[in-house]
């Protein structure tokens, strides 16, 4: 079996953790949780989403965030699903910048009401403009296993994403399982291909925790050779559009593990330990 030597975690618990908690979490809780994150040798934290707060109420801050975080002199990434969201991205000077598009149309017809050929269209500017900016892509695709809408997600329809992706110069690619459906052996068909594809292009593998499978989807995406995982303190996040999805696989328990494993993550897991109860009684504040 395939162990590395070292593995980078991306912590993504003050985006993706919490963008969807009904109840109001105040600025200063959340700058709290990121510095809490940075003080136990997290590296890279995805801290912020450039909507439209009628849509996500959670990031309304994201300018104060995003100023937060530069004043740490983190490097951190900021969701930006259009290209109003990645201009405010520029006047906040976000080093990293992150797009989504789904990989089973359906899915993506019932997040942002396009279709994945549409999306993949409206992307072409954004890159552009983020490029000359100097700004990270990191290009996630959506439901890159299965999908609550129309079942199993071929992998052509994951290797069409893809493609353009690269194309259009992605610095690194997320796939992510976004409703918790996926399972080993399919993680590690899937990225071995992928690889295989597109040898120069870093991969992320992103789980979600549905079926309790996340942290063996891992270690399945480590033998196809990924060694950069996304992950969420205290195991929050979910997704709006994925009826019965859970969280992210914990960043405290994917530590754990990967250091059981000798794989070297620079994380202290005795600080995750005390994170974790102050992120997941932010999920429950109203």
């Amino acid at each position: 079996m395939i162990f590395p030597k070292e593995v980078e975690i991306i912590e993504v618990g003050p985006r993706d953790g919490l963008q969807n908690e009904p109840g109001t979490i105040s600025t200063e809780n959340k700058k709290e949780l990121i510095t809490s994150l940075v003080n136990s040798g997290i590296k890279r934290i995805e801290t912020a989403a450039f909507v439209h707060p009628k849509w996500v109420p959670q990031m309304a801050d994201s300018e104060e965030i995003a100023q937060f975080c530069n004043e740490l002199g983190l490097e951190y990434i900021a969701l930006t699903p259009n290209l109003r969201a990645l201009e405010r991205a520029i006047l906040s000077k976000v080093p990293q910048i992150a797009v989504f598009i789904g990989a089973s149309s359906a899915f993506n017809k019932k997040n942002i009401n396009k279709e994945t050929s549409e999306s993949l269209i409206e992307c072409e500017p954004m890159f552009k403009l983020a490029k000359e900016n100097g700004m990270f892509i990191r290009a996630y695709v959506s439901m890159a296993f299965t999908c609550p809408y129309e079942g199993a997600v071929s992998f052509d329809e994951v290797k069409f994403v893809c493609d353009r992706f690269v194309q259009l110069g992605a610095d690194e690619i997320d796939i992510g399982d976004t409703n918790g459906g996926a399972n080993p052996k399919l993680v590690y068909e899937r990225f071995s291909r992928l690889k295989d594809l597109y040898p120069d292009i870093p991969f992320v593998g992103h789980f979600h925790d549905s079926n309790h499978l996340a942290l063996a989807n891992v270690v399945a995406a480590l033998q196809a050779g990924v060694t950069k995982f996304d992950s969420s303190i205290g195991g929050l996040g979910g997704c709006p559009y994925s009826p019965g999805a859970t969280g992210n696989v914990a960043t405290e328990r994917l530590v754990n593990m990967l250091s059981q494993m000798d794989c070297e993550t620079g994380i202290n897991y005795e600080k995750l330990l005390k994170i974790a109860p102050f992120a997941k009684s932010l999920s429950t504040k109203v």
